[in-house]
This record gives C-alpha cells, sequence and structure tokens, in this order.
C-alpha cells in the first residue's frame, strides 16, 4: 500500500544561482513524522545528437563533482520560463557548434528523485549542419563523435559514468 506523505512545513535552508535546497517536515507511515531534504531546480535537456554518418556527438569536459574530466551528451539547464525545446536547440548549438534540422521529444524523467525536483528531458537530434560552438564564459569542453557500437561498448566497460 502506497502511503502519500503531506508536507506539514518548509524551510528554505539554501539558495543558490543553480539549485535551492529546503527541508520539508512530512507526517510518514503510522503517524510520525520525518524530514526530507529537496533539491529544487528548474530542471534540464540532454540531447542524443545524430551524425547523418551514424555517430553520436558528444562532449567532454571537466567535473567538479566527480573531480576529473568526463564523457557525456551535450546538456544544459533550462533557463527561467525556456521551452524545453530551445532550451535543447540553444545548448545543442552552444556546446557542439551544430544545429539540429529535427530534434524529437523523447522522453522526461527525475535526475536523482529521491531528493530532487530535476526533470531532464531528453532529446534526439537529426540532420545535423556543423558550425561554430559558443561555451558559456566558465566552460571548456571538447566535441568528439563516437560510432554507436563503440559507444555500446564503452558503456559495458564502464567508460562512460555520467547518467
Amino acid at each position: 500500500m502506497i502511503f502519500e506523505e503531506k508536507t506539514l512545513s518548509s524551510e528554505r535552508i539554501y539558495e543558490g544561482t543553480i539549485l535551492n535546497l529546503r527541508k520539508d517536515k512530512v507526517t510518514v507511515v503510522g503517524d510520525k513524522i520525518s524530514y526530507r531534504e529537496i533539491v529544487e531546480h528548474r530542471g534540464g535537456v540532454t540531447l542524443a545528437a545524430i551524425t547523418d554518418e551514424k555517430k553520436m556527438v558528444l562532449v567532454r569536459q571537466f567535473r567538479k563533482a566527480a573531480e576529473r574530466a568526463v564523457l557525456e551528451a551535450p546538456a544544459g539547464k533550462i533557463e527561467e520560463g525556456e521551452d524545453p525545446q530551445l532550451t535543447a536547440i540553444r545548448e545543442l548549438k552552444e556546446e557542439t557548434g551544430y544545429s539540429a534540422d529535427h530534434i524529437e521529444h523523447i522522453t522526461s524523467f527525475y535526475s536523482s528523485i529521491g531528493y530532487s525536483e530535476e526533470v531532464i528531458h531528453l532529446y534526439y537530434a537529426t540532420g545535423l549542419t556543423p558550425g561554430e560552438t559558443n561555451f558559456d564564459d566558465n566552460e571548456a569542453m571538447d566535441v568528439i563523435e563516437y560510432d554507436i557500437a563503440q559507444l555500446k561498448r564503452m558503456v559495458l566497460e564502464g567508460e562512460i559514468e555520467d547518467g
């Protein structure tokens, strides 16, 4: 049987530029009280961008949380009030230089549902035309294309760690 927790009170613990953190006091099973720490985030997009040669466009960049450079799909934060598909178009161009003739929404999912509200919107981009990147002032990354068979091997061998 599913028990729906009710929020009794909510306290903002931290307010940042990318995320906020709040602590909710909630009811749990057995009329008990518990606390939930929730990351508030506007959400983001990620793209499976496939070239006409059937290669997937990825980026490698240093990620402080992992303390190393990681390989990942192009992605980015949704700006306040921005449509996720427009975010996808913008981030693909900024991070890879590519523009896409076709961008299709595949699915949306929670990045870490146990403690975060962040929803990631996954898009499939094809009909790619190369161009110039336009990294944010604080970004530095390499753009790399991999064939799908090679990517499958890399995933199975643990070379790709980003979700």
